[in-house]
């Protein structure tokens, strides 16, 4: 399909928006626990627990603190991620010598979406604090550590610009980073090894929705696995910041090995892990499809 590179890029961006707002829909209460857990883990003995607690003391709607945000930050996210996706399969074509038609490998996809996601941390670190920090106010009061929470995102906007400036929404941004380059190459990879496995030998594009929604799921596990620790620390970073100063990723990341252990960055894995299979082959099959019905759409003309 010979498609105009601006067309190209819109229709990625627009079918990973897509896909960005699949993924939220499908698992946003396991994600508000997940914030909870890692923030805050001596406060839960486990998923059932924090569940029961959050409905007891916030109701149903507690599950989905942070919706706008992460509403938000997903669908920027993957927008940018996929279009940056696309654009960094012809820069890993150009290093490797390929045909600007030719078929990436699995390997060199992963590369190319850990390439792609360094774009997408920019935009996704802002919103992401703010999800963050609205999932565990509750929390953040129950300590004691703030007196007064925000219960809007507006409320939290407003707070981080009036006590850090336009900066302060970058908090975490080098554990987003370090977190991104290495899951991404893992969620690409895993995605695509997956999907191969289900062609045996057929082209990817004919595999049906089950296939696609496996292989998605595969791929966010194979991410969480390998980076969860990294995410806990991000929380960390961007909740414990509203009570006041708070240390960078090294600083952070040895306070709590030495205080908690190795199995509080652990804390929260288990929701991470049921929400990534859903969510995430929400994410893939909804990309896969819109951008497919796009490219067809713009074919017939």
């Amino acid at each position: 399909m010979k498609t105009n590179p601006v067309i190209q890029a819109a229709i990625d961006l627009t079918a990973g928006a897509v896909g960005g707002t699949a993924c939220v829909v499908t698992g946003q209460p396991f994600d508000t626990a997940k914030v909870k857990m890692q923030t805050f883990p001596n406060m839960y003995q486990g998923l059932v627990d924090c569940f029961v607690k959050t409905y007891k003391q916030v109701g149903f709607r507690g599950f989905y603190k942070g919706t706008t945000p992460a509403l938000v930050a997903n669908i920027a996210e993957n927008a940018v991620l996929f279009m940056c996706y696309g654009f960094c399969q012809k820069i890993v074509r150009k290093i490797v010598g390929l045909d600007r038609n030719a078929q990436l490998s699995d390997l060199q996809n992963a590369a190319a979406g850990s390439f792609a996601s360094v774009f997408a941390t920019l935009v996704l670190c802002p919103t992401e604090l703010v999800k963050c920090r609205l999932q565990a106010m509750h929390e953040m009061k129950l300590s004691g550590k703030i007196l007064q929470g925000h219960n809007t995102v507006w409320a939290v906007v407003k707070s981080v610009i009036q006590r850090d400036g336009p900066l302060g929404f970058y908090r975490g941004l080098s554990s987003t980073l370090l977190r991104e380059i290495p899951g991404y190459f893992l969620f690409f990879g895993g995605y695509e090894l997956s999907r191969s496995f289900f062609a045996f030998g057929r082209p990817k594009e004919e595999l049906g929705p089950v296939a696609l929604m496996f292989s998605g799921g595969f791929g966010g596990v194979c991410l969480w696995t390998a980076v969860y620790p990294i995410d806990c620390i991000k929380s960390r970073i961007q909740v414990l910041s509203m009570a006041g100063k708070q240390a960078g990723f090294m600083g952070t990341f040895a306070t709590v090995f030495q205080n908690e252990g190795v199995f509080a960055l652990y804390s929260g894995l288990k929701p991470t892990l049921i929400r990534a299979f859903p969510a995430n082959g929400a994410l893939f099959l909804a990309y896969e499809y819109s951008r497919k019905l796009m490219m067809n759409q713009f074919d017939a003309y």
